[in-house]
């Protein structure tokens, strides 16, 4: 059983406090990235910069074995924090950025499982990587290009923990299979006609097809989906227009969708384009007009407007693909934590929400885990993502553990993680 002394315990608060107090925002966190190698520095162990503001480490152990990589994400998320009793030493000092996802935490984590693994490094029969990644929050994220400049390279497995501050205190949730959502965004950019709101008969108000494609859209794609089939759509911003008295010539909807299953993502996107197909048809119709005139005589060719349809873009570009904890790897881990640790749910509900994480598990054998950071005895039951998000800094320790527990057990007895690739 892994044991962290009180030191260890004391530095790494201090370490996420340092980094809640100084947010970076994504591909942004260069004030991050310096600490991080500076801290990395400090107890000798060498990294180089990747994926523009990330970083990559190893910790050598005793003997070439395997490798097992450990990942942070580094950004924060551009919301104003909310000022509370809890938060007064270590509150946001860059007015907008605040660390609301729990990455903070993350950061202090692995750097605790740093020091740990370099002051034991001779019990180490390998070695781990350590990698600090930027720009978790923004699609396609930042795992790409930490995966391009090298960091899975000799890496065997990979293993991340993502704090929730709506979790029961150093609860340790996930499941084999399937655990997070693929991530798409969409933008829908419709194109009307424009004009005074006094002849509305010559204008094709792009307000109005957006509000149509908002209000049917749901039931086309329940009509085109397996019954059984997971998703979720939400509508994130709506524009359109400047002036209170003109019909504008475009309307624009962005919002999300996700699912568990990349074949109902695309089914999701031809039931777009399928209903807007159908409303540029049924707003468009009728808009070969005569002008206003006397219809016994033959129109002048100044009297006949010009045909005009609206028309549409839809952007639906793949984000985060499915994030699958391997099989193998999380049947193991299930047993090394629960004869390790006391709070542990190996059978959690899938989560529609998306990590990039799930790229290095198409790469990789590995797992993603949930750490419940929430104390309602103490205030703290905000859900990520709010201007009041914390945690009770005592899961700190506890997801130190996890990471230390994970790597060391893995590196001691590969075969039982992979499988039949060991």
């Amino acid at each position: 059983m892994i044991e962290l002394d009180d030191s260890l315990v004391s530095w790494v608060r201090d370490l996420r406090r340092w980094f809640h107090s100084h947010p970076e925002p994504s591909f942004k966190e260069h004030q991050t990235q310096e600490k991080v190698v500076q801290v990395l520095s400090d107890l000798g162990i060498e990294c180089r910069r990747a994926g523009q503001t990330g970083v990559i480490a190893d910790v050598r152990g005793n003997g070439p074995r395997r490798t097992i990589a450990l990942r942070a994400d580094m950004d924060a998320l551009r919301i104003k924090e909310a000022e509370t009793e809890l938060n007064r030493e270590y509150r946001s000092q860059n007015d907008g950025v605040m660390h609301a996802c729990g990455h903070d935490a993350h950061m202090a984590m692995l750097l605790g499982a740093a020091r740990w693994l370099l002051e034991h490094w001779d019990r180490l029969p390998g070695n781990v990587r350590l990698i600090f990644q930027p720009a978790e929050e923004v699609p396609p994220g930042g795992a790409g290009l930490m995966i391009a400049d090298g960091c899975l390279e000799g890496v065997d497995a990979i293993v991340a923990v993502h704090v929730f501050g709506n979790m029961p205190l150093s609860r340790i949730g996930f499941r084999s299979g399937p655990f997070m959502a693929a991530t798409r965004t969409f933008k829908v950019t419709i194109k009307g006609k424009p004009g005074h709101h006094m002849c509305p008969q010559n204008n094709i108000d792009p307000i109005q097809i957006a509000a149509r494609f908002v209000s049917t859209i749901q039931t086309d794609i329940r009509q085109r989906l397996n019954p059984n089939a997971r998703y979720v759509l939400g509508f994130g911003e709506v524009h359109s227009g400047s002036q209170h008295n003109q019909t504008p010539a475009e309307a624009e909807v962005v919002g999300t969708f996700r699912s568990y299953d990349v074949r109902d993502s695309e089914t999701i996107v031809a039931a777009m384009k399928s209903n807007l197909d159908g409303l540029m048809e049924t707003f468009g119709a009728g808009h070969d007009r005569i002008a206003p005139g006397n219809s016994d005589r033959v129109p002048s060719p100044s009297e006949v407007q010009s045909p005009f349809s609206p028309s549409y873009i839809l952007e639906a570009e793949p984000a985060y693909p499915p994030l699958v904890n391997n099989p193998a790897f999380t049947r193991r881990a299930t047993e090394v934590l629960r004869a390790s640790l006391p709070n542990v749910d190996d059978d959690m509900e899938p989560n529609l929400g998306g990590e990039d994480f799930a790229s290095y598990l198409q790469e990789r054998p590995g797992m993603f885990l949930f750490l419940g950071g929430g104390n309602p005895e103490r205030g703290i039951t905000a859900m990520n993502h709010s201007d009041r998000f914390d945690m009770d800094e005592a899961v700190l320790a506890t997801g130190t553990k996890v990471l230390l527990t994970l790597a060391t057990d893995f590196l001691t007895d590969p075969a039982s993680y992979l499988g039949r690739l060991a």
